[in-house]
């Protein structure tokens, strides 16, 4: 998933003007062109024009050779992109979320009734260094990340349910017109035979 999000990030990245974007571009040009010159050559002998078959050559052989640096060098650049992509988006959920851990680590995110849970599970409550009798935000930020997580598996668990009926449905409704048919075509063939026998 990471990945395909990656990719996405990387293709809209080479749609803004840059010289990365140019150097992509470009690329695609030189993958082009030696693709042509690969036919142009495939369609000449060598035997009877040597000299426009290696005119071509030569041409293919630089096309290669361009495209081979072009591809090193936004190669190098995709990798210094995607791990400066994996860093912001780590400080952007992971970090984050552990600054706000640390920084309101004292501060309750609300208190329960004294002696309505047993002093271990009030401890753990308010572990690591929240006031006892209360919530920390770890403790929250936990319980509301595994809330999310089930919710979450709930609503695919429905979405795939629903496409699967539908499927089904789809399936059903196909069948049934073969069905009639089969039962019209034992019907005709029934009368025939009876016809025959009053005939006889």
């Amino acid at each position: 998933m990471h990945t395909d999000k990656g990719k996405q990030l990387w293709m809209l990245y080479n749609r803004i003007p840059s010289s990365t974007s140019k150097d992509v571009q470009k690329q695609n040009v030189l993958r082009k062109e030696i693709v042509r010159l690969k036919r142009e050559m495939s369609a000449i002998s060598p035997q009877e024009e040597f000299a426009k078959w290696a005119k071509l050559s030569r041409q293919h052989d630089k096309a290669v050779a361009e495209y081979d640096q072009k591809s090193q060098s936004i190669q190098s650049f995709k990798s210094s992109f995607d791990s400066s992509i994996t860093v912001a988006r780590w400080l952007g959920t992971n970090g984050l979320r552990l600054v706000l851990q640390f920084w309101y680590a004292k501060i309750p995110m609300f208190w329960f009734p004294k002696g309505w849970v047993p002093w271990y599970i009030e401890w753990l409550l308010a572990f690591p260094r929240a006031p006892t009798g209360s919530v920390s935000i770890q403790v929250w930020g936990t319980a509301c990340a595994m809330a999310i997580k089930l919710v979450a598996s709930a609503v695919e668990a429905g979405v795939v349910l629903i496409f699967k009926q539908g499927k089904q449905g789809k399936e059903v409704k196909q069948k049934e017109p073969m069905k009639m048919g089969g039962r019209t075509g034992a019907a005709a063939g029934g009368g025939g035979r009876k016809g025959e026998k009053n005939e006889l």
